[in-house]
């Protein structure tokens, strides 16, 4: 899955899946843009992706999506594939004083930092005849208890990505999404977790998996290199699950019960 000389924007780049995917892309030979929050760590994911783009960014602000695409343009000339990755999560009840700061703060990022990118990206992917790559959740599907705003934001996230599938198919444009189910990564921690309980809460998540497991970032990131490669050129607004059977088991149990 040759991906050389490509133009490819990660966000959420810093950690987890959004690392994995970029290091792997610039494995294949691409031309990577890196967009996070946090300048220490995209510097230290851009020790092991060549040369890249460091763009330190809050893509729930409409500024700074505008100059992510500005600045790839500017150093790298196109765009190839978008990934937006960049998503957060907190608990919500929909009782609960001051939810809807929090409510709003979860879709901001989750879902209309997307729609912003993918507007300002699409001219440019409709020249490249590029393709975008979502990365939603299983949440998207089911839900999770205290947790209504990431669910919706999810659940926003796979609907759009069939909306724009659509529209952009006539100019050769793919768009998917990808959904899986618990990951390792510092999601819990960013919450304000300690480390110690951010691993029990994922041993917790193994539990609620058909496999028992929890997947790594390096599995999904395969998964979305095969999504944005010539091998799956027939497949477009498209819903890929990989959960480890976290959606064939039922239970009420919240992963964010922390």
């Amino acid at each position: 899955m040759s991906f050389q000389d490509k133009v490819v924007i990660v966000t959420g780049a810093s950690s987890g899946i959004g690392a994995a995917t970029a290091i792997k892309f610039a494995e294949e030979g691409a031309k990577v843009a890196l967009v996070g929050r946090n300048q220490e760590k995209l510097n230290n994911v851009a020790k092991k992706c060549g040369n890249p783009l460091i763009i330190a960014a809050d893509v729930s602000k409409d500024e700074d999506a505008k100059r992510v695409i500005e600045e790839t343009l500017r150093y790298f000339g196109g765009i190839d594939v978008l990934v937006n990755n960049a998503g957060i999560v907190s608990r919500t009840n929909i009782q609960d004083n001051g939810v809807i700061p929090v409510y709003d703060r979860i879709m901001s990022t989750n879902l209309r930092a997307v729609v912003v990118l993918t507007h300002l990206a699409a001219p440019h992917l409709v020249k490249t005849k590029g393709n975008i790559v979502n990365i939603s959740s299983v949440a998207g599907y089911r839900i999770f208890q205290e947790s209504f705003a990431y669910c919706t934001s999810k659940a926003g996230l796979d609907h759009f990505t069939r909306a724009v599938a659509l529209e952009l198919a006539p100019h050769g444009v793919r768009v998917n999404v990808i959904n899986p189910g618990p990951v390792k990564t510092d999601i819990i921690e960013n919450m304000g977790a300690t480390k110690e309980i951010a691993e029990a809460t994922f041993d917790r998540m193994g539990k609620m998996t058909a496999l028992s497991r929890v997947s790594e970032s390096d599995e999904v990131a395969d998964l979305i290199l095969f999504i944005a490669s010539d091998k799956s050129k027939a497949i477009t607004g498209s819903s890929i699950v990989t959960d480890n059977g976290t959606m064939l088991k039922s239970n009420d149990m919240s992963p964010l019960d922390i």
